[in-house]
């Protein structure tokens, strides 16, 4: 901490702003960069300061990130007021979307699953030379180029 006193709310430097909030200090300056964040200040070295309302507005970020929320998703729901019924509407809005792409996902992690499951019962390790590995070398040869899924170009942007 930097400096409190009774009349000034207390103000962090990155280190300890990572530390309070749980997020890395990389991902402070990543989320500075995307504007999702936007800190009150700097001192006279340059250092950025981070107020508890930063604080509290990175945890909030660290929340809907492991909800696999995107930035887009995250920047919608953070420009929400809790108290406006619009705001409300729009925050269900976001989430409904946001379900849809986990089903999305969802669906995709399943048939991946299934194939994962036909492929390891290729081999039980009793002949000369493991099917499984046969087998992958074989679809390999079968594409030409690899099929580009939402996830994989999610991954990938």
């Amino acid at each position: 901490m930097l400096g409190s006193s009774s009349s000034t709310s207390p103000v962090y430097q990155i280190g300890e702003a990572a530390r309070r909030s749980g997020v890395s200090a990389a991902n402070i300056r990543f989320y500075e960069k995307e504007k999702l964040l936007s800190p009150q200040g700097r001192g006279e070295n340059s250092y950025r300061f981070y107020s508890e309302s930063d604080l509290h507005q990175l945890r909030f970020i660290r929340l809907c990130r492991a909800m696999d929320m995107s930035l887009d998703e995250v920047r919608t729901l953070l420009a929400l007021d809790l108290n406006n019924k619009t705001d409300c509407d729009t925050a269900r809005e976001a989430l409904d979307g946001h379900l849809g792409h986990v089903r999305a996902r969802l669906a995709e992690l399943k048939a991946l699953e299934k194939d994962l499951q036909s492929l390891r019962k290729r081999c039980d390790g009793s002949d000369s030379h493991c099917h499984i590995i046969e087998a992958l070398h074989q679809l390999a040869d079968e594409q030409s180029a690899p099929p580009v899924t939402p996830a994989a170009k999610k991954r990938h942007v």
